[in-house]
């Protein structure tokens, strides 16, 4: 009965060494930052110059607007005390009017910028996500996680590999133009 134990024993000891050493080669992890990816490539230096200049315009109708209507309570003011009560009246309600247009138009606006910002990105997640998994098949990699959409709080300076998919993506695109 002891002996039987002990060759369990060493049997299930050295099981565990054979099976540590035969899976060293198959665990191959890999980490990117799709972040970097999008800052640093040059698709993503592009969209971001897009996105960039399509604010300054959002910005530049919004301000035009604003000092329109400061210039309208301005002159609201002014004519307040020469109007009949009436023709403040009307003259308020036209200038609230606008305050409310010009709350949808920023609302607008924001959600405009934000829908193509979503599309503009997400062209490129999407064929960044089609390189990580040729990267993955070529190298024999297990399994590669997103830093940022997986939650990695730690990992080996070793297992990322986001400066070779920025390098990948910069030879498509520019194979594409």
């Amino acid at each position: 009965m002891k002996k039987s134990i002990m060759g369990l024993a060493i049997i299930i000891f050295c099981l565990g060494f054979v099976s540590t050493g035969l899976c060293a080669d198959v665990t191959k992890i890999g980490t990117f930052n799709i972040q970097k990816i999008l800052n640093e490539s040059s698709a993503g230096k592009i969209i971001q110059k897009q996105l960039r200049t399509k604010f300054n315009e959002f910005q530049e109708k919004l301000k035009t607007e604003k000092i329109q209507l400061d210039e309208m309570k301005k002159a609201l003011e002014r004519e307040a005390l020469v109007l009949s009560a009436e023709k403040n009246n009307e003259k308020q309600r036209e200038f609230r009017i606008r305050v409310n247009d010009f709350k949808i138009m920023q609302n607008d606006f924001a959600q405009e910028f934000k829908r193509n910002e979503n599309q503009s990105k997400g062209k490129i997640v999407k064929e960044i996500f089609d390189i990580v998994g040729l990267i993955g098949k070529e190298e024999g990699y297990l399994i590669i996680f997103d830093e940022k959409n997986a939650g990695v709080f730690y990992r080996q300076d070793s297992l990322d590999i986001t400066d070779n998919i920025i390098k990948r993506y910069n030879l498509k695109v520019s194979e594409t133009k």
